[in-house]
């Protein structure tokens, strides 16, 4: 028999909107909320070669500007999941949106023939990834509030599609901007989208299920029933420990491991559309087709991956469903993403490349639900934690691909991250999802 709430607001289906699917609507925005974040992650790697040209840049200095906004992107990782904890994902996620927002669009400001515009632009990309820094923290703390641990994966898939989604939006939205408009456009519009889109799920979202009004007691009993302690019924969950936080092995393994899975996907980010253009010898409308493919990949697979994981782990349990999954996965990953640097052609290297990181992506989910499975109402810190060993990753990808590629070619450049992913795997083996973490 259903217990009686006493919580004001809960209704029933048929009297607010979304039913008893509530959870499921606030998740489909999060995966909006991503697709937007990711453009302006990849937008300067699309716009790059015209921003190289105006600007006189060489590579190893366009490599200073992709790395400035995954350092300050890495950087505000952890405190960024601090604040998601403190204050919770809708306050927190409608603020990154809007300074997001505000730091594209004064990247397209920034003027050329400047002494300083390399400071410049090294500046405002380091602050927009500062910005954009919460957005997954925060999302996974609204995860491990509001979806029940057998549905995270699913759950997790789905706004994780989000950076395919973004990414494979971004090669001919952004080209077609740029050859009528010029490529400052591009990151002028970002700004009013961004607006809008922060005032949209201020008004749409909360931080728990019992503080909306549009819950009903069914969706809600399916919540409580999934979701672990303290996330349960308490409106402000106490953080653990940063000496819990940074104690905790598990924790640890799966941040090495995303420092893996970070170098293997942000290659894909930063210099793939240029590997196309410049090395494949691809021209720029076919690059902005063919760069295009990964990322649907990564669409396609992220929520794949997430159902495919919920479907395993209900049968076998967690070490097969999360750990299996993720470490198989990114064992194929490499072995395509290196079969992909041997192919004769950039069309046929652009399917290979697909395939493996669609395949990467596979394993996604696996990340962003064991943590949010061990911290509960730490997720945005162990999450942040968990993301910045991918940031420093992409950090690091965005200088050492180009100067991997002058000393050694563009080959040994993707052979890098593919050996890493392989690697990647490993601690997989180590990890136990059924711990928790103390608070």
């Amino acid at each position: 028999m259903p217990r009686a709430l006493t919580t004001p607001g809960v209704t029933t289906p048929s009297a607010k909107p979304f039913g008893d699917q509530l959870r499921k609507g606030l998740v489909a925005y999060v995966f909006l909320i991503i697709a937007m974040s990711y453009l302006d992650r990849v937008n300067l790697s699309i716009a790059g070669p015209t921003v190289q040209k105006e600007f006189g840049l060489t590579d190893v200095q366009l490599g200073y500007i992709f790395s400035a906004l995954w350092w300050g992107y890495a950087l505000c990782q952890v405190p960024g999941g601090r604040l998601a904890d403190r204050f919770g994902p809708r306050r927190i996620l409608a603020l990154g949106m809007v300074w997001a927002g505000i730091f594209t669009a004064l990247t397209g400001m920034v003027p050329s023939g400047s002494s300083t515009a390399l400071l410049a632009l090294i500046g405002v990309r380091l602050l927009l990834g500062a910005g954009i820094a919460v957005t997954f923290p925060a999302s996974n703390r609204l995860v491990a509030s509001w979806i029940p641990s057998s549905e995270r994966g699913t759950a997790n898939g789905i706004i994780l599609g989000g950076v395919g989604l973004g990414s494979a939006m971004a090669p001919p939205l952004i080209t077609w901007i740029i050859l009528e408009w010029g490529w400052r456009w591009a990151f002028y519009l970002r700004l009013p989208v961004a607006v809008l889109m922060a005032l949209v799920w201020y008004w749409l979202a909360r931080d728990t299920p019992r503080q909306h009004s549009w819950i009903t007691e069914k969706e809600l009993d399916c919540i409580e029933s999934g979701t672990a302690r303290p996330a349960r019924g308490e409106e402000k969950a106490k953080a653990a420990r940063w000496g819990a936080i940074f104690g905790n092995r598990h924790i640890l393994l799966i941040t090495a491991s995303y420092f893996a899975f970070g170098y293997t996907a942000f290659i894909f980010f930063t210099w793939f559309f240029k590997y196309l253009k410049d090395v494949r010898g691809l021209d720029l409308k076919a690059s902005a087709v063919y760069s295009m493919l990964p990322f649907l990949g990564v669409t396609i697979c992220s929520p794949l991956g997430g159902w495919l994981s919920d479907i395993l782990t209900k049968r076998f349990g967690p070490r097969v469903g999360r750990c299996g999954v993720a470490a198989a996965c990114l064992v194929a990953a490499a072995l395509l993403i290196a079969l992909g640097t041997q192919a004769p052609s950039g069309e046929l290297a652009s399917v290979f490349l697909a395939v493996g990181i669609g395949t990467l992506y596979l394993a996604h989910s696996a990340y962003w639900s064991v943590t949010a499975d061990i911290a509960g109402g730490s997720a945005g810190s162990v999450s942040g934690l968990m993301n910045m060993g991918a940031q420093v990753a992409g950090a690091v990808t965005a200088v050492a691909t180009p100067l991997i590629a002058a000393s050694f070619g563009w080959t040994v450049s993707f052979l890098v991250p593919a050996a890493l992913c392989a690697l990647g795997a490993l601690p997989w083996l180590l990890v136990d999802p059924t711990v928790r973490l103390e608070t």
